[in-house]
C-alpha cells in the first residue's frame, strides 16, 4: 500500500484575510492575531483530507503531531498509521524540515504539505529531489509551481499519482522578500527544484510578470477609462491589488496601494489597504448603498480570487454578489494564460462553485471578452 506523508504549516496564510500579505516570522503572526485573523491552512487541509476520502483513495497516512497533521486527520475521521515529530502549540520551520526529512527516512511514496511558499522552501531544504511532493495552497503569496490549484485538486493529483497515472516533474519552488512585498515592491527568486506529479490542469502554473508589449500601457489606461466613465455615483468599488487596477487610480490621480486593496467612493479613496474586517464595515454601514469588487487575474496563474487579495474573502464576495464582481485584464495577459481560464481558491468550496461558470473580462475601451472561471 502507498505510503502518503502529510505536514500541516498552521499559520500558513494567517496575514492574507487582515491585509498583512504575508506570515513569515514571529512578529507579524502575532499582529495577524491581534487584529483578528483566523487560522486558515487546518482548513485547507481538512477540505483536502476530506475530498481524499471520498475519493476512495487508499493508503497508509503519516502525519506531524499535534497540530501538524495529526489534529486534521483525525477531525476528518482518517487514523494516522504513524505520528512524527512533538505535539508543539507553537510550531516552527524547523518543525516542518524535521518532520519532513523523517517521513523521507520512511520511504513515503508522496509527501503533501500544506503552506505557502515559504513551507515549500522548508520542505525542499530538508528532501530536495529525493521524493516526490506536492503542496496544497494555503498561504498567502504563492508563487512556486509545485501547488495544486486548490485542495480538492491535489486529492484528485494524490490518487491519479497513487494509481500510476501521473508521471513526475521538477517544478520551480519561488519566494518573495515579504517586507519589500509590504512595501509595494515584488522581489521574487527561484530557491530551487521538487519533484511533483504532472498533471498540468490541477498544478498551478507559477506566478509570473506579463511581458510589457507595445501596447500595452495604452490597453491598461483604455481599460480604466472605460470603468471611470461606468462608474455610478452611490456605489462602492473594492479594487484589488495588480498594475491594471493601479491605471484605474493614476487616470483618477490617486495613490493605490499596488499589492493591496483598496476602496472608492465617488472616484476618491475612502479606506486604503483595506484588510476583510475594514471592508465588511464599510458594507455594513449602508446596506443600501452599492458595491461592486474590481480585480484582475494574476499574471501567468489567472487567479482573480485567493491568491495575494485574501482580505476579498468569501464573507466580502457573498455580500457584494457574484454579479457585481468586475475582472478587468489585458489582451496581452489573458493571451499568456496557459491553459486561458480564470481560477478561484477563495477556501470556501461551496463559493469556488458558486463562481465557476463563464464571465465577462473587460479587456479594452467598451470591450469584453467571455473567459470560463474554473
Amino acid at each position: 500500500m502507498k505510503r502518503l506523508g502529510f505536514i500541516v504549516n498552521p499559520i500558513a496564510g494567517i496575514g492574507g484575510a487582515v491585509g498583512l500579505k504575508g506570515s513569515d516570522g514571529k512578529e507579524i503572526v502575532n499582529k495577524a492575531f491581534s487584529l483578528g485573523a483566523k487560522l486558515v491552512s487546518p482548513e485547507k487541509a481538512k477540505i483536502f483530507l476530506q475530498e481524499l476520502k471520498k475519493l476512495n483513495c487508499e493508503f497508509e497516512l503519516y502525519v506531524g503531531a499535534g497540530l501538524m497533521g495529526e489534529k486534521e486527520a483525525k477531525e476528518c475521521g482518517l487514523t494516522p498509521n504513524l505520528i512524527l515529530g512533538k505535539e508543539k502549540n507553537e510550531t516552527t520551520a524547523e518543525d516542518t524540515k524535521e518532520i519532513a526529512l523523517e517521513m523521507m527516512n520512511k520511504n513515503v511514496d508522496l509527501l503533501v504539505f500544506c503552506g505557502g511558499d515559504g513551507t515549500a522552501r522548508d520542505i525542499m531544504n530538508a528532501v530536495d529531489l529525493k521524493i516526490p511532493v506536492l503542496g496544497v495552497p494555503s498561504g498567502v503569496k504563492m508563487h512556486s509551481g509545485v501547488f495544486a490549484t486548490n485542495p480538492k485538486a491535489g486529492a484528485k493529483i494524490v490518487k491519479d499519482f497513487f494509481n500510476n497515472q501521473l508521471s513526475l516533474i521538477e517544478c520551480e519552488v519561488m519566494d518573495i522578500d515579504e517586507e519589500a512585498f509590504r512595501q509595494g515592491r515584488v522581489s521574487a527568486k527561484l530557491y530551487g527544484y521538487l519533484k511533483v506529479p504532472s498533471e498540468k490542469l490541477l498544478i498551478q502554473q507559477v506566478k509570473s510578470s506579463v511581458p510589457l508589449i507595445e501596447n500595452e500601457k495604452e490597453n491598461r489606461e483604455a481599460i480604466a477609462k472605460y470603468l471611470i466613465e461606468e462608474m455610478e455615483e452611490d456605489c462602492i468599488y473594492i479594487v484589488g491589488p495588480g498594475s491594471t487596477t493601479k491605471t484605474i487610480f493614476d487616470l483618477l490621480n490617486l495613490e493605490k496601494t499596488l499589492l493591496g486593496v483598496d476602496i472608492l467612493f465617488r472616484k476618491k479613496i475612502i479606506v486604503k489597504d483595506a484588510n476583510e474586517k475594514e471592508i465588511l464595515k464599510i458594507l455594513n454601514e449602508d446596506e443600501k448603498t452599492k458595491a461592486k469588487i474590481i480585480v484582475t487575474p494574476i499574471g501567468g496563474q489567472g487567479y482573480i480570487f485567493g491568491r495575494g487579495n485574501q482580505q476579498i474573502s468569501p464573507n466580502v464576495i457573498r455580500k457584494v454578489g457574484k454579479e457585481n464582481i468586475i475582472v478587468i485584464a489585458t489582451k496581452n495577459k489573458l493571451q499568456t494564460l496557459n491553459p486561458k481560464r480564470l481560477l478561484v481558491d477563495t477556501g470556501d468550496p461551496e463559493l469556488d462553485e458558486e463562481l465557476k461558470g463563464y464571465i465577462k473580462v473587460v479587456t479594452d475601451y467598451k470591450e469584453e471578452t467571455i473567459v470560463k472561471v474554473e
